[in-house]
């Protein structure tokens, strides 16, 4: 990790060269979620709730998925980037290093400018617990810890196996944004809302109703059952065949020659 992180310093100090780009992309990456909560704020004032689900109650979901998602491009973009490694070539050069690959495709690309879709995430977090009438106990703040580190487990285990398939299929592959992207749009509202083959599909296969809307229901008191605070333990399950994938995919590369 002590690699990982002279990563981290030296790609920082890169993008603090230029400030203003810096902080007019910061503040683009502010706006760019704020116009879809805007759109949620609309909504609710016109429809007043969704299938049962009031506005603060759809609102934590949604801040717990952006927050989620916008660490995740900050410290893991490098895996969505990695097609561009495999066709210049240059991933020839991390194998003969003597580090693991996996920390120094980690460590190829951060996009500190995600801070500012974070920032907006835990603005909205706070307003919503301060307006949702909830008796905050420690378990309840644990699963509430456990979503956001779920779900950043789970989102950063897509970048992982979208970036494997670039070994087979040498471009990445633009349909992977439908987990990404896809993803963080469908389960930044509560899953009970969408068909039941869509809900199975990110339980069972993506466990983002675990990571998310599962634990939600035990902090909102809609399920009293404890475990329910431990289901985004689910995303750790989820990145074991990931890593999988990974370590396959890097024992049949074979260069491109660029």
């Amino acid at each position: 990790m002590t690699l990982y992180f002279k990563y981290m310093l030296l790609l920082f100090k890169a993008q603090m060269q230029y400030r203003a780009s810096f902080l007019l992309l910061v503040l683009g990456q502010c706006l760019t979620p704020f116009t879809v909560f805007a759109g949620l704020y609309f909504m609710f004032e016109r429809f007043g709730d969704m299938k049962g689900w009031s506005f603060y109650e759809v609102l934590l979901c949604f801040a717990v998925t952006h927050m989620a998602f916008s660490i995740t491009e900050c410290f893991a973009r490098g895996f969505d980037m990695f097609s561009s490694l495999v066709v210049s070539g240059d991933f020839d050069r991390l194998l003969v290093r003597p580090r693991g690959t996996i920390i120094q495709v980690l460590g190829s690309k951060f996009e500190f400018s995600r801070v500012g879709r974070l920032l907006l995430g835990i603005v909205v977090l706070v307003w919503t617990i301060m307006n949702l009438d909830l008796t905050w106990t420690p378990l309840k703040i644990m699963a509430l810890v456990l979503m956001e580190a779920s779900g950043v487990i789970i989102f950063a285990s897509i970048f992982i196996l979208c970036a494997s398939f670039s070994f087979w299929t040498v471009q990445g592959l633009e349909i992977a944004n439908i987990l990404t992207d896809g993803g963080r749009e469908m389960t930044q509202y509560p899953l009970s809302i969408y068909h039941r083959r869509i809900q199975q599909f990110f339980t069972f296969v993506i466990p983002f109703g675990c990571a998310n809307y599962l634990p939600l229901q035990y902090i909102l008191g809609r399920e009293a059952s404890p475990m329910y605070a431990f289901l985004p333990l689910a995303g750790v399950l989820f990145l074991a065949p990931c890593l999988l994938i990974w370590q396959i995919g890097v024992r049949r590369y074979r260069s491109t020659g660029s």
